[in-house]
């Protein structure tokens, strides 16, 4: 008699019908979601510190001066409840900043190389050409806020492509470097990013910078996972799956397109 090949192992991450049309597609594996989340814990704790450290001198100039006369900027002050600790403390404050920063460049390292140990930095983020052909559509998208539920949410439109892969590349990176170049210890082994910088007050400027643009990208990033549904893309980042609803015209009744 001839044996029955055994069936092929199946795929704990195939997509899973549930009818009506909608079906959970897997998104997020383990290690993206540990990594968000620590960076989610990480950054939160590195922004209020860092207002409790801002307020020992809330000026900010270019070059290597700082005097009260001329400040580039001075940002007003915030209140306590954004602060870590509540109250100005800049010893605590300067401490738990240290250890969170640690934090996040251990996770950050981890999660850049399994990115692209895994490669999932160029099947899921890297633009494609036709990527780029569709960026004014992508723009007229995000204008009306009219996002995709269906197939189409399976992968991220060009402007998320973008937007991330700025962040990861360049904004966490500048955070990094000109939060390092600070540093007093690593100033005595690698003071030459000081000059690179031009002067410690324009490392702390564009540290602010580099800080400034994580959070608006938080408040941009919170407000459309909220805006496309956030139960589902809570999920996504906890389970690591995410729900596919079926084109409007099937919802409707109609042909789908």
């Amino acid at each position: 008699m001839t044996e029955t090949p055994a069936p092929p192992p199946l795929d704990p991450h195939a997509d899973r019908p549930l009818g009506d049309g909608r079906v959970d597609t897997w998104r997020h594996p383990v290690w993206v979601r540990i990594t968000h989340w620590l960076n989610v814990v990480a950054v939160v704790v590195l922004l209020m510190t860092g207002l409790n450290i801002l307020q020992a001198h809330p000026h900010l100039y270019w070059g290597l001066r700082s005097t009260f006369a001329d400040p580039w900027f001075s940002p007003p002050a915030p209140p306590g409840w954004l602060m870590l600790p509540s109250g100005r403390d800049l010893a605590t404050a300067r401490s738990w900043h240290f250890l969170f920063a640690w934090l996040f460049v251990t996770n950050g390292v981890i999660y850049l190389a399994w990115g692209f140990l895994s490669r999932r930095f160029g099947r899921r983020l890297w633009p494609t050409k036709a990527d780029i052909r569709d960026l004014p559509h992508s723009v007229v998208e995000h204008a009306k806020f009219d996002f995709p539920r269906d197939d189409r949410a399976r992968v991220y439109n060009v402007i998320q492509k973008l937007t991330y892969l700025a962040i990861i590349l360049i904004v966490l990176p500048m955070m990094l470097i000109t939060g390092l170049s600070m540093s007093p210890g690593f100033n005595a082994i690698g003071g030459v990013l000081l000059e690179i910088l031009g002067g410690r007050q324009s490392a702390r400027t564009l540290h602010f910078i580099s800080a400034g643009l994580i959070v608006a990208f938080i408040l941009i990033h919170v407000g459309l996972v909220m805006w496309t549904g956030l139960g589902n893309n809570l999920r996504a980042m906890v389970t690591g799956w995410f729900r596919i609803e079926p084109p409007k015209s099937a919802k409707d009744g109609g042909d789908p397109e």
